[in-house]
């Protein structure tokens, strides 16, 4: 499992593109037929893909853990953004379709990721981070999800935020976890922008029309960068970052974090007119 290590926000200032792609950007985590994680150092955070396609595939152990099984000392959170599915917890069978979003608890030996139709197969987006009790597993179909109207077309920013773990949705213990859709002509996300100080967050871009590009901001509000980004692609952002986007065209994408609470207003606004 490839490891990303944290970064100094006076350090990121020196940073030319291919450093900034290399230490923050999650690519390649989606390959039909296979798991692909990252484990960073950013609240220990574990980021990555399953794409299964005839055969189901198992969530492995890895060295990196330092456990007897995956789930050992962590929780996981799953959100499908293709074709319907199915994750088998412990024996126990989930029907986790487009935008359904599927938690499962410390303490969790087996986990097993399919497709229904291989030819329209499932991409499952993975966040994991370290727990220290173990809450129920739960599945929260998107019509189910807890649904926020943000933005408005006249500054292209238009979208549905879908809220699936948090305080007042599926209980973890660190992790917080959603999706945010925009409308058509809506090109901006996370506008305007903010950090959270006491927690790291990571985006996942989707449904990317083919032949766009994705343009992520990043660190510290005085002190902006970019990376172009394609579809199925993540990006990992440090507390003192902020982590903003605008497409060629619109998109959805999955937010999630980890740290020290699950506040879902904890953050430090920063005004658009003092970016820079």
């Amino acid at each position: 499992m490839k490891v990303i290590h944290s970064v100094h926000p006076e350090d990121f200032k020196a940073y030319q593109t291919a450093q900034i792609r290399e230490r923050f950007l999650l690519d390649g985590i989606v390959s039909p037929g296979k798991i692909e994680l990252v484990y960073t150092h950013y609240d220990r955070m574990i980021v990555g893909g399953a794409s299964p396609l005839e055969t189901t595939l198992d969530l492995p152990n890895y060295a990196n853990l330092r456990a007897e099984y995956f789930l050992e000392r962590r929780e996981i959170g799953i959100i499908n953004v293709a074709g319907n599915g199915t994750v088998t917890a412990d024996g126990v069978t989930y029907n986790v379709n487009k935008l359904d979003c599927l938690y499962i608890g410390k303490g969790t030996k087996n986990v097993k990721f399919a497709s229904v139709n291989a030819e329209e197969p499932a991409v499952y987006f993975i966040l994991s981070s370290p727990a220290h009790m173990t809450y129920p597993t739960a599945l929260m179909t998107n019509e189910d999800a807890i649904k926020v109207n943000a933005g408005a077309a006249e500054t292209a920013n238009q979208r549905t935020i879908n809220k699936y773990i948090f305080l007042e949705g599926i209980r973890s213990c660190q992790l917080v976890m959603g999706l945010t859709i925009l409308e058509p002509g809506s090109i901006w996300n996370t506008m305007p922008p903010h950090v959270h100080d006491r927690r790291m967050e990571a985006y996942f871009y989707f449904d990317v029309p083919e032949g766009n590009k994705i343009v992520h901001y990043m660190g510290e509000g005085s002190e902006t960068r970019h990376i172009m980004m394609n579809n199925h692609e993540a990006v990992v952002s440090p507390p003192w970052s902020i982590h903003s986007g605008s497409g060629t065209a619109n998109y959805k994408f999955i937010w999630g974090m980890a740290g020290e609470n699950q506040d879902y207003t904890d953050m430090d606004a920063i005004a658009v007119p003092d970016l820079r």
